[in-house]
């Protein structure tokens, strides 16, 4: 087994508990927001819905410079945020699924303007950020949910909108 199939495995997973929790959108609420300093709804669920997207562009890289910028189409509905959402994580197993060890285990750089922002071996950015930085934003958008009376989806265990158990 490659190193990155237990992540392949991970994701999978884990895709299905983030779709469920952009099903849930409500149409009428992507411009909102619970502060000034935070994103809309409809801004936070687009930037989970193309994390993946983003690392399976750049993984077989060496690299990404954040001057370069990323294509950010609109994604102004609940439809093309889950369309966006389906064709962000086709492209990250795409990309995942090329990585042998030696490849997981090679430098990737963010960089801006050149100038080194971090860098780390692909496995590792396929952990930090690909993963951990998508739960980290699903579970701002679960708090923007709850604050809307949208139904919270079971993620972990049951919500306490979705419980099997009752």
């Amino acid at each position: 087994m490659r190193m990155i199939d237990t992540l392949l495995l991970e994701l999978d997973r884990e895709c299905s508990s983030t779709r469920k929790c952009l099903e849930r959108l409500p149409a009428d609420k992507l411009t909102w927001k619970p502060h000034e300093k935070s994103m809309t709804l409809g801004q936070l669920a687009g930037h989970v819905a193309t994390i993946p997207a983003w690392i399976g562009g750049t993984l077989l890289l060496d690299g990404f410079d954040l001057a370069a910028g990323m294509d950010r189409p609109p994604l102004d509905t609940p439809e093309t945020i889950l369309a966006a959402f389906d064709a962000a994580v086709k492209t990250a197993k795409g990309a995942m699924a090329q990585l042998d060890d030696a490849k997981a285990m090679g430098e990737w750089t963010l960089s801006n303007k050149g100038q080194a922002v971090f860098s780390m071996p692909r496995i590792a950015l396929v952990r930090s950020i690909l993963l951990n930085h998508t739960y980290h934003h699903r579970g701002q958008l679960t708090v923007y949910m709850r604050l809307l009376d949208v139904p919270v989806p079971a993620i972990y265990g049951p919500s306490a909108d979705d419980n099997p158990f009752k």
